[in-house]
């Protein structure tokens, strides 16, 4: 494998100038990713805190003993419980076969900044995974995407799921799924490595209740060597942990709401949208309500210090809501804008490793998070892989492309150009005439017509359109005769869009991890993780 490294814009504008360290989004966070002396002046700030070191390693261990382990996540373990370790940590929803393949980038990405750290830092430094398993949007992960007669699909799992349920909480069927994970295979086709992809994914669902569970499975079988620890945060359990938190959350709801929307007002003033969606009544807990069996978001109502659903429907006093955060804080969770906050106070972090959207919503907590006399770690890119097969590769080379223009560009301009080449242009000439003509000619009908009877002009003008459409039909027929006659060559040319630039959408937000299995083997994550990356923003091209 080689890498390329490559400067690419992010998927926004704002994520793009934070890898450029650009001047008007640094005063947003608290440290510059791209400087060593950052991580070194973190690891100080992190010894005057405290954590709850013992009773979360104590879960994690819990949460982790059904999922396959190593020596090296035992050691792990071991280094968490150290006063002096720190972490890299991330998260992601659990999405079927673990998603999109930005969620293994993410794995890679926290486990490498981890070994980097690591070595030069001097301290122990341990990658965590935080499963976004309290998030109840089962639309983001209840389908994959396959590539089938040239075409990208989106393969919906079957089971149907009514309730806002956390994702946690969401059972699989075992046979329905098996069979689905059976269907996606068949589409890439089978290799040495297909048979035993479907004995893995048997023996994944057979050790797995929930979908949470399914992807802790798989997750740990890739990187157990690697000493990644994993954590729910729809744990009921962590809510224990949680309690004291929910409460100066609870405590502070309205202080958290305004200072997110002062910090979205700045970063507004430098042309950046917002990307958190915040209310001025927002309370940022979700409650689990178990006779509506959803997880609803409370807003605040200041004046009358109640906590409520929009509907009204659910409403808390503020002491109410204290004491179940007290007494029942499984009942709470947190949205996109305490989360964050929730899990700095669980742990050491020395870096968060954050997408394009991450980075942007970070930037607009910068103020909450001062409230509460913290400050949010380095927020690190994580790193953009794109994978590029050898023969798409020699398709690029054909078609003399660079693997730059076609992830920026796409690839519809060099097949549309190559197209025109191989066109008939006698042909096309005619056509475009032969339209003119019957403009031209029913323009005469239709001024001699109106003199006779206008009432004609309708019908001569479905007829007009009659005759168009047919001379449309036939430019159509001619059309799909030349690609037919080209179908080598347009063959190449979608399989690299395909590859490469799927849906006009980057490879890591469509493809799937079990498709390199499929390929390559277990051995391809081994081979990944033996890759230098460097963390300084560009994007990887890895030529397999």
């Amino acid at each position: 494998m080689e890498i390329l490294n490559l400067s690419l814009p992010a998927t926004n504008r704002f994520a793009t100038d934070y890898l450029a360290q650009d001047h008007a989004v640094e005063g947003f966070f608290h440290y510059h990713f791209l400087h060593s002396s950052e991580y070194e002046r973190r690891v100080m700030e992190l010894r005057n805190r405290s954590f709850k070191r013992k009773e979360l390693c104590d879960h994690i261990e819990q949460f982790m003993d059904p999922f396959p382990t190593s020596n090296q996540v035992k050691k792990s373990l071991e280094k968490l419980r150290s006063e002096n370790s720190v972490v890299v940590i991330g998260g992601q929803q659990a999405g079927l076969l673990t998603g999109p393949l930005y969620s293994i980038h993410k794995v890679i990405s926290i486990i490498m900044l981890a070994r980097q750290q690591e070595m030069e830092l001097g301290v122990p430094v341990v990658p965590v995974f935080w499963i976004a398993g309290e998030d109840h949007d089962f639309q983001e992960v209840n389908h994959l995407y396959i590539n089938k007669n040239r075409k990208v699909e989106k393969w919906i799992y079957p089971e149907k799921i009514k309730e806002k349920k956390m994702v946690s909480h969401i059972e699989l069927n075992q046979e329905i799924c098996l069979s689905w994970i059976d269907s996606i295979l068949e589409t890439y086709g089978e290799t040495k490595n297909t048979k035993d992809l479907l004995d893995f994914s048997k023996k994944a669902l057979e050790k797995s209740t929930t979908m949470v569970d399914f992807f802790s499975w798989i997750i740990m079988e890739l990187f157990k060597e690697d000493g990644l620890l994993i954590i729910d945060s729809g744990d009921y359990n962590l809510r224990k942990l949680e309690s004291e938190y929910f409460i100066k959350q609870i405590q502070c709801a309205n202080e958290i709401t305004s200072l997110v929307k002062e910090q979205q007002a700045e970063i507004n003033l430098c042309g950046f949208p917002n990307t958190i969606e915040i209310p001025e009544q927002a309370g940022n807990l979700f409650y689990y309500d178990e006779e509506f069996n959803e997880r609803i978001l409370l807003e605040y109502d200041e004046e009358n210090l109640i906590f409520k659903s929009k509907n009204g429907q659910i409403h808390f006093t503020k002491e109410q809501l204290l004491q179940i955060a007290s007494q029942y804080p499984e009942k709470l969770s947190n949205n996109v804008v305490t989360r964050p906050i929730m899990q700095e106070w669980l742990f050491p972090t020395l870096a968060f490793i954050a997408g394009p959207g991450e980075i942007s919503y970070w930037a607009e907590l910068k103020k909450a998070f001062e409230f509460f006399d913290i400050k949010m770690p380095p927020i690190v890119p994580r790193l953009n892989l794109t994978f590029v097969e050898r023969q798409i590769e020699a398709n690029l080379r054909a078609f003399h492309l660079s693997i730059e223009d076609v992830l920026k560009e796409g690839i519809s301009k060099s097949r549309e150009e190559f197209l025109a080449s191989v066109r008939n242009k006698k042909l096309q000439a005619l056509f475009a005439k032969t339209k003119e003509e019957v403009i031209n000619r029913y323009r005469e009908l239709e001024e001699c017509a109106n003199e006779e009877d206008k009432g004609l002009a309708p019908l001569l003008e479905k007829n007009s359109k009659l005759i168009m459409d047919q001379l449309q039909f036939m430019e159509n027929k001619m059309e799909l005769a030349l690609q037919f006659k080209n179908d080598v060559v347009l063959k190449k040319y979608a399989a690299i869009e395909n590859s490469l630039k799927p849906l006009g959408s980057p490879q890591e937000r469509i493809w799937n991890i079990y498709y390199y299995l499929n390929q390559y083997g277990f051995s391809f994550i081994h081979q990944i993780m033996q890759l230098p990356f460097e963390f300084d923003g560009k994007h990887k091209v890895i030529i397999m």
